[in-house]
């Protein structure tokens, strides 16, 4: 059992090694300060100007939360071209299969953040991102945890600073909990618009493309025959 931990623990290790060196990977070590460590140890904070200093292009940004291995970022930059991604997790261990695939496969208009959600504002400024994907995330089943589901209020609020006016934010799940919670909270927010929500996304024609693009969650999910389900909202102004 030591020796598996061991091994376990070195691969990780080896890991957050690839991360540093990796072109499309930004790493947040201190929750105090607002610098993020690129490329060999560079420091640099791009809010503002990401698709300029870290795409080298002027293509809207699409933010993937909680992406875990990062499929859907990856996934989206394949389909999209002509538009940036940004995958967000704080699990370094996670983040690396998305960013090894992309570094290997020369995918340049995808990245991928390391940092904790609730400190987006302090890397994006507002109006920076044009859509916000999240996928298959924590659904905190726990009624006491509520306010750490992906949909809370405050998150909500973050979201509307930094998207652009009429970007959208899109939500594909496993959880009725969170699914639910999420229509309750479009219900009770005063200016976020429904565009569209489906309890069971598979069982009719997929109503967009990027749905098609599964991830090792969802295909343990589906094996299971749990049904995906899926919002699709918007801020009015």
């Amino acid at each position: 059992m030591l020796y598996f931990w061991a091994m376990a623990k070195r691969n990780k290790l080896g890991k957050f090694a690839d991360l540093l060196r990796y072109p499309n990977v930004l790493e947040n070590f201190d929750h105090g300060d607002d610098v993020l460590t690129w490329n060999d140890h560079t420091q640099v904070n791009p809010k503002g100007e990401w698709s300029k200093k870290i795409f080298e292009n002027d293509q809207p940004i699409t933010l993937e939360l909680a992406c875990g291995k990062g499929e859907y970022a990856v996934g989206m930059a394949q389909m999209y071209p002509e538009r940036n991604f940004i995958g967000v997790d704080i699990k370094g261990a996670r983040i690396w299969k998305g960013a090894t695939k992309a570094v290997e496969e020369e995918i340049k208009n995808v990245a991928f953040l390391r940092t904790r959600i609730e400190m987006l504002h302090r890397f994006f400024a507002a109006g920076e991102i044009e859509e916000i994907w999240i996928t298959f995330a924590d659904p905190f089943l726990k009624t006491r945890k509520g306010n750490r589901r992906l949909t809370a209020r405050r998150f909500l609020d973050m979201y509307h600073q930094l998207l652009q006016p009429g970007g959208s934010v899109n939500l594909k799940t496993d959880s009725c909990i969170l699914y639910y919670y999420t229509i309750d909270q479009l219900i009770r927010h005063e200016d976020l618009e429904l565009i569209y929500k489906h309890n069971h996304i598979y069982s009719e024609d997929l109503a967009y493309p990027e749905l098609e693009i599964k991830t090792f969650y969802e295909a343990s999910h589906l094996r299971d025959g749990r049904k995906i389900k899926f919002v699709k909202f918007k801020f009015k102004s």
